[in-house]
């Protein structure tokens, strides 16, 4: 398989007005919603205010949950285990202050209720004795990464939360490692910082990673709305050839990693494939960044950045927030809301959890805290299908979404599973683009659910 087929160069400004060169690709279909990103683009990531309380989940991630490994009354620190992974899909968890268990019982996540261990800060953030740094990459064979990656409880931090040791566990031949730097979502800054901010810990990162896979060739892709980012990274590369800063064009969903695989290296990802079947792993640059600190540190996942924005956020900003800690508490130091709030959404508005309280904790996959007002909130309705063909030529993964969203509505699941509803990822091209305001990614949604279950009791 030959590397980027369909690269191109491509020409842009940075922020001084400066020209810069770099390779430029993109994937065919997606849409251009209003990015919105002006209100924390340029803000720097400044320290969230510490914590009181923080509530930790103890399934932050795609796969089993883990089994509580303190008790109530028990004295924790920063960085210490507290949630054991049992099984291979999962993450352990680790506290994120110091202090005292408090509670361990149901409470309400960003993925419903679920167990947690709440821990009342003491306000010393005393590190645990295990949190040291782990030496250079030259000294680490690649499974004592790889067991560095599952022990900090790396997990994706774009979105899925699919523990990072598993995907870096392929059963297949792999050469290509890509970064995934697009946050083609509107509001969501939180990576872009991350690049202009912490280079080096992405590069260490990215190193890291491409030894565990055995790679040569790793690509960091970064739209070219962020040419800071490409900027700074492409000069934080210079030293390693191996490492090559591809320009993204700036479309949605541009960071959907099948979307990227093919807009990087031209190759497709079969239908319910795998990056891996295409020779390809993919991470978020969040990840790779948090596990560059932990190489350096020591120190396991126990915080991120995340974005609070929102038109009506009185003071939008990009902070380095304790996991567990109360999304009002995070609103609180950006000021608070100018008016009530419409809908409160967990990640980008494409495909963001909407939440139904601020009192839930921030979690490994909490990139965003997203308050829409009341107005902006509002749904249109919708009205007759004008077989435009807006959603066919919108849809990235080249799907007929408003076939498969007539066939939700008659529950004719056997005939949505022939037109490819599991395909669907649900980024919601095709409801944005349509004229009538139909339902389309909502529907398709139903009957993809539908159609993995009907596919689940067949097998069985």
């Amino acid at each position: 398989m030959e590397d980027c087929s369909n690269l191109r160069e491509g020409k842009f400004k940075n922020l001084r007005g400066d020209i810069l060169s770099t390779r430029v690709v993109t994937f065919k279909g997606g849409i251009h919603p209003p990015t919105s990103k002006e209100l924390t683009n340029k803000v720097e990531i400044t320290e969230a205010k510490p914590p009181k309380e923080v509530v930790l989940p103890l399934s932050q991630h795609i796969g089993a949950p883990c089994a509580a490994l303190v008790s109530v009354g028990d004295e924790v620190c920063v960085g210490q285990k507290i949630g054991e992974a049992d099984a291979f899909v999962s993450a352990p968890v680790h506290s994120s202050v110091s202090g005292t268990v408090k509670a361990i019982q149901t409470r309400d996540t960003v993925m419903g209720k679920g167990k947690c261990i709440v821990i009342e800060s003491d306000g010393k953030f005393t590190v645990h004795e295990s949190v040291k740094p782990k030496g250079s990459i030259e000294s680490l064979s690649a499974d004592e990464l790889k067991s560095i990656v599952k022990e900090c409880g790396l997990t994706g931090m774009g979105g899925a939360s699919f523990p990072t040791h598993v995907k870096l566990s392929p059963n297949k031949p792999i050469d290509t490692f890509i970064v995934n730097g697009a946050e083609c979502e509107p509001y969501l800054t939180d990576d872009h910082r991350v690049m202009v901010e912490k280079p080096d810990n992405i590069v260490l990162g990215v190193r890291a990673i491409a030894k565990i896979l055995g790679v040569k060739k790793s690509y960091i892709a970064i739209e070219t709305n962020k040419p800071d980012g490409i900027e700074v990274l492409t000069k934080a590369c210079e030293a390693y050839p191996e490492i090559e800063v591809i320009g993204l064009q700036p479309k949605y969903p541009q960071g959907d990693e099948k979307r990227l695989i093919n807009a990087v290296t031209g190759r497709e990802v079969p239908s319910g494939g795998l990056p891996m079947d295409a020779g390809c792993v993919v991470d978020n640059i969040g990840t790779v960044c948090t596990f560059g600190n932990t190489i350096k540190t020591g120190m396991p996942l126990v915080e991120r950045v995340v974005t609070v924005t929102g038109n009506i956020v009185k003071e939008p900003k990009n902070l380095l927030v304790k996991l567990g800690t109360d999304f009002q508490d995070l609103i609180d130091q950006c000021g608070g809301l100018t008016e009530p709030a419409g809908k409160i959404i967990s990640g980008g508005p494409m495909m963001g959890n909407p939440q139904w309280s601020t009192n839930v904790p921030v979690v490994k996959a909490t990139s965003s805290i997203l308050i829409l007002s009341r107005k902006e909130a509002i749904l249109p309705e919708p009205s007759n299908c004008i077989r435009c063909g807006k959603c066919i030529e919108a849809c990235p993964v080249h799907l007929q979404p408003l076939i498969l969203s007539k066939l939700a509505e008659r529950k004719d699941y056997k005939e949505a599973d022939k037109y490819n509803a599991a395909d669907c990822i649900e980024c919601g091209s095709c409801s944005y683009v349509c004229p009538a305001k139909r339902r389309l990614v909502e529907n398709i949604r139903v009957a993809k659910r539908e159609v993995i279950a009907m596919r689940r009791k067949q097998k069985k």
